[in-house]
């Protein structure tokens, strides 16, 4: 029995090889895999996500290319779930996401979903032109560690200050990670978020390095 090399099934989601990925995982299930090498498996497709992810950053992956692979992670994962107890859970933290108030944009929100539920996370997709009472409702019936704003106009600057004003005055603690055009560092600050974020590979970082422990990642590392 040959053991699957997590590199080489890393390195094949990078590639976006869905052929090779999908011959991989079903000769390494038809082996019978232990729990623990299915985790790490799952491990491995989503290191390649997160290479996917820096070769969007370098340009040399493109929009359409991180779409195709979310939906190749989302078929890998769901190939190695049946093997996992009930017991055994694979979600690393939830997301909260919404496009404000005002806004209807969605592309970058999905994008970012798609790529958090790669990374392990649960994410409560609010879909667009959420409002801020809204957005409070439901972070308190689902208790998430982090929140996500998008918005691409440039009056979704101040529906996300107004948000953020009315989650913190509810009592709501989660980390609070804001993207979209008009939005900078700075911006992000001013409005009272945690983090800002350029594109969806970079916001599944530092939520990632959130929920790791790293409270130093956000904005204070970019504004200073």
């Amino acid at each position: 029995m040959e053991l699957l090399d997590l590199r080489i099934l890393t390195q094949t989601i990078g590639d976006l090889d869905e052929e090779k990925v999908i011959d991989l995982l079903d000769d390494f299930i038809a082996d019978n895999p232990s729990e623990l090498e299915v985790r790490e498996a799952v491990t491995a497709c989503q290191n390649g996500m997160a290479l996917v992810g820096s070769l969007f950053e370098k340009g040399e992956y493109f929009v359409a290319d991180l779409i195709f692979a979310g939906e190749l992670l989302t078929e890998a994962v769901n190939r190695l779930k049946p093997i996992l107890s009930e017991s055994e859970t694979m979600v690393s933290g939830t997301i909260v996401l919404g496009t404000v108030y005002g806004d209807l944009h969605d592309i970058g929100k999905n994008i970012f979903k798609i790529m958090s539920e790669a990374a392990g996370f649960k994410v409560v997709d609010l879909g667009i032109d959420v409002d801020p009472e809204y957005f409070v409702k439901k972070v308190q019936e689902c208790q998430p560690e982090i929140i996500g704003m998008s918005g691409v106009l440039t009056m979704s600057i101040d529906t996300m200050k107004s948000t953020i004003t009315a989650l913190r005055a509810a009592g709501v603690t989660a980390k609070i990670i804001v993207g979209g055009h008009p939005v900078t560092p700075e911006i992000g600050q001013l409005i009272g978020a945690d983090g800002y974020t350029a594109n969806a590979a970079e916001g599944v970082k530092i939520c990632q390095q959130w929920m790791a422990g790293d409270q130093r990642w956000g904005l204070n590392e970019l504004v200073g």
